[in-house]
């Protein structure tokens, strides 16, 4: 059996995805920053069975700058299950940081390692006896590769470009026990800016855009958000004509958290998606070519 992987997994909260979906992200944040979210998309969509069908994704990310490597190194592990489909993907990354006057370029390469199962006991067929069809969960697994650029100027904009499954590698080898996996070559382009209110260096705002795309389909993602003393933060996300993320969240000391809710508007009688997010970031002091930047907000 031969499978194409769906797309790759999304979040409204995709500032704090950077590493998964860019490996040149590694050690950018200058501290020891670890990211975990969330997500159960259409929370309590059910089949025709009544089973609960409902995407759910899980995410952990780490990344650490390196000095003797003059650059960073990064990971994740995600979980994306989908009714009968589960992947599991583990990522490492190595990003090489040029110093320019006005910022940082990150340069970084990454291989991944997926492992999707299906249980396939848990489908339907229209006969009894499909000779096709397997009765009992199955697996595969394969390698990738990953490419990216990520640019930050602190306290002023970032930008990065990236390409994961780049290869689009295959199971080579079939059989009746081996499910084929080949995951989808995703394109990702994000950016944004940070606004501090001149009359009131209080209030920043920052807006953002994400457009992920693995060619067939695209996905747009506009986000503003608001933040008051850089600890309490509020703000939007609208997922052209799939939903509007409302997202809150605050800062303790190096921990975040921050939660939100898509109200889709793709079709009616679809659920809402929940999120949630937590991270932690220990800040080290670096020096850099006489350069010393002491900034998170890039997390």
């Amino acid at each position: 059996m031969f499978a194409i992987g769906q797309q790759s997994p999304m979040f409204t909260q995709y500032k704090y995805s950077q590493m998964f979906i860019n490996p040149a992200f590694a050690g950018m944040s200058e501290g020891i920053c670890i990211n975990g979210l969330g997500r159960q998309q259409w929370s309590g969509f059910k089949d025709g069975d009544g089973n609960n069908v409902a995407p759910q994704t899980f995410m952990i990310s780490g990344d650490s700058p390196v000095r003797a490597l003059r650059g960073g190194i990064g990971g994740s592990i995600t979980q994306d299950k989908l009714a009968q489909w589960s992947d599991i993907t583990l990522q490492l990354s190595y990003s090489f940081h040029l110093d320019m006057s006005i910022g940082t370029m990150g340069i970084g390469a990454g291989i991944n390692l997926t492992n999707r199962s299906i249980d396939f006991s848990t489908f339907s067929p229209f006969q009894d006896g499909d000779p096709v069809l397997l009765t009992a969960e199955q697996s595969s697994m394969v390698f990738d590769a990953d490419l990216g650029l990520f640019f930050r100027s602190p306290d002023r904009f970032y930008i990065g470009i990236s390409a994961t499954n780049l290869l689009q590698t295959a199971a080579k080898k079939l059989t009746a026990n081996d499910v084929g996996v080949m995951n989808d070559r995703t394109l990702y382009i994000v950016g944004g800016y940070q606004f501090i209110l001149p009359n009131n260096p209080s209030f920043e705002i920052e807006p953002s855009i994400l457009i992920q795309s693995d060619i067939v389909s695209t996905q747009y993602n506009l986000s503003a958000v608001v933040k008051y003393n850089n600890r309490f933060w509020g703000g939007l996300n609208y997922r052209f004509q799939e939903s509007i993320g409302v997202m809150i969240g605050m800062t303790f000391k190096d921990f975040r958290i921050g939660y939100s809710y898509d109200i889709p508007t793709l079709a009616v009688g679809i659920p809402g998606s929940h999120e949630i997010h937590l991270g932690y970031c220990f800040k080290i002091d670096m020096d850099r070519s006489g350069t010393r930047y002491k900034n998170t907000r890039y997390l």
